[in-house]
């Protein structure tokens, strides 16, 4: 049965329709507590949804929806093991990288958590090695700094929980994403080949970028301090044995992870090598921690008590009832300055899909467009569009209650903001309180948000803050029918691109349509000019 075909769903069209008058003053008026009814709290993280456009009807409505798709059976799957990504018949089981070492996840008939704890192990050796100065460089100096080269989940993650944890790191570390090479150019020129040690991120170890990233961080690597320094200075993260030892990486410096981590879930695992070697392994631990403590209230708590899940419902409540085609992350926090990149990855990859898990059209819309700046720079640039814009934005506001800094007046001031602009956006201001004012000077309100709160940012609370998000996205996955674990759209591009780089030779054909070729004309014209001067 379809989303749209279900009894709820029916119901909800209506309930909908019967909200369509009503404003989120009007509610508040209705019920004095409706704030701390419409707030959830597990493990210190505080979820504040009463400033929705919704009511306690709207709520049970949702979750009925939930129940006639069959949820439960979902949440089954996904920690079973079951092969739940249909495309690529394999289980989406990153919930098992932050699994107890006592824990049993059977896949295949073989309990995978060992090998977990096992890599996990190797890992925490490796970076206290590294941390303490034994491990040492071609030249016999120690490391000081670290350079990351990935892309997508194997970049968003790590970049993001670095910059997140970043005042608890006892070592530099550097990422590389882009194939562009002002990007790597950018990152070595400050750097000491003695002391850098490399990171090449590639499940595969065949990802066009990221290999050429890699190489060239060879060649500048291998240029300062000769070819048998490679072995000193380039660990891998992949799969792959034997592209990895071509590349002059011994298998001893590879760690693994597995072909049921998906890339963009994948920060808990081996990808998170980089993270582990900034914080410490102890740091990282709790870091796993944080997310098994939202992994069991997901799995276990009822759904109107269950954050992942209600931001779920929520979200599917805009999407599909209130037609809203993008979703706003606000972090009132700068140390979550990547948080929205890391979640656009994590969101729009997972379920921008228009096929269901059966191969069928999907008849509604899933994934909204997910952006956001941090607080207080957003109010500033596009906050604007929020208040008095013509297009619905629901918001996700995130804030955390102690800071990291001791600087006097700052977090009150940062605090206040947060808890101001939900409020203006909430309530609005019809007219000022002066008298009447010009149209331009009002406020509507009834723009709709959900605060988040953190008691503090540490390994531990961020762990729990992504595990929240890809339970959200799971939720909405299995709800609306679609695979949330591939990510076939990626790769058209991939197969043209590849394609075009062997036509930029002078003597190269090119049959694409008239733009594309005329493009192609265009730079090949550019670069053989470049190659004559130099």
């Amino acid at each position: 049965m379809s989303p749209e075909s279900t009894s709820a769903w029916r119901r909800l069209r209506t309930h909908r329709e019967h909200l369509s008058d009503v404003s989120i003053a009007e509610l508040f008026a209705a019920d004095p507590d409706r704030g701390p009814a419409m707030t959830v709290e597990h493990d210190g993280i505080v979820l504040d949804y009463s400033k929705n456009l919704l009511t306690a009807r709207t709520v049970e409505l949702l979750a009925e929806f939930a129940a006639e798709r069959d949820l439960d059976s979902g949440l089954t799957a996904l920690f079973a093991g079951d092969r739940i990504n249909t495309s690529e018949n394999r289980p989406a089981l990153h919930t098992a990288l932050r699994a107890p070492a006592d824990d049993e996840i059977i896949v295949d008939g073989s309990d995978v958590v060992p090998a977990v704890h096992d890599v996990l192990a190797r890992m925490g050796e490796f970076a206290t090695r590294v941390r303490d100065g034994a491990w040492r460089g071609a030249t016999g100096d120690a490391i000081r700094t670290v350079v990351n080269i990935g892309i997508g989940g194997s970049d968003l993650g790590p970049a993001m929980a670095y910059q997140a944890l970043r005042h608890a790191a006892e070592l530099d570390v550097r990422f590389v994403a882009n194939v562009d090479g002002h990007d790597l150019a950018g990152v070595l020129r400050s750097l000491d080949p003695a002391t850098t040690l490399f990171i090449v991120s590639s499940k595969t170890f065949t990802t066009t970028e990221t290999l050429l990233n890699a190489h060239s961080a060879r060649t500048w690597l291998q240029s300062a301090l000769g070819d048998d320094a490679v072995s000193r200075h380039f660990v891998a993260v992949s799969t792959n044995t034997r592209a990895v030892t071509e590349f002059g990486i011994t298998a001893d410096n590879m760690f693994e992870f597995w072909d049921w981590v998906g890339g963009r879930y994948s920060i808990h695992s081996a990808i998170g090598l980089s993270l582990m070697l900034a914080i410490g392994p102890g740091r990282f631990r709790e870091f796993l921690a944080g997310a098994h403590s939202m992994d069991r209230h997901f799995r276990t708590a009822p759904v109107l008590q269950n954050i992942p899940i209600l931001l779920a419902l929520l979200g599917i409540w805009y999407r599909n009832f209130w037609g809203a085609q993008t979703h706003a992350v606000l972090p009132y926090d700068q140390r979550l300055s990547r948080l929205p990149a890391y979640l656009q990855q994590l969101e729009m990859e997972s379920n921008g899909k228009s096929v269901t898990r059966d191969g069928h059209g999907c008849a509604i819309p899933t994934a909204p467009v997910i952006w956001g700046e941090p607080g207080t720079n957003g109010q500033h640039a596009f906050f604007q569009l929020l208040h008095q814009g013509s297009v619905l934005v629901p918001c996700d506001f995130i804030g955390v209650l102690r800071p990291g800094h001791d600087l006097a007046g700052h977090h009150d001031v940062l605090m206040a903001n947060l808890f101001a602009q939900t409020e203006a956006l909430a309530f609005g201001r019809p007219q000022p309180d002066n008298g009447p004012a010009p149209a331009h000077r009002r406020f509507p309100g009834n723009r709709p948000s959900s605060t988040i709160l953190l008691p503090s940012l540490t390994p531990y609370t961020l762990g729990q803050l992504i595990a929240l998000y890809e339970h959200k996205v799971f939720t909405q996955g299995w709800l609306w029918g679609i695979n949330s674990f591939d990510q076939w759209g990626v790769e058209l591009g991939k197969v043209l691109a590849a394609r075009i780089t062997t036509e930029f030779g002078p003597d190269a054909g090119h049959a694409h349509d008239s733009s594309t070729n005329a493009l192609i004309a265009r730079y090949r014209k550019a670069r053989s000019e470049t190659a004559g001067q130099a």
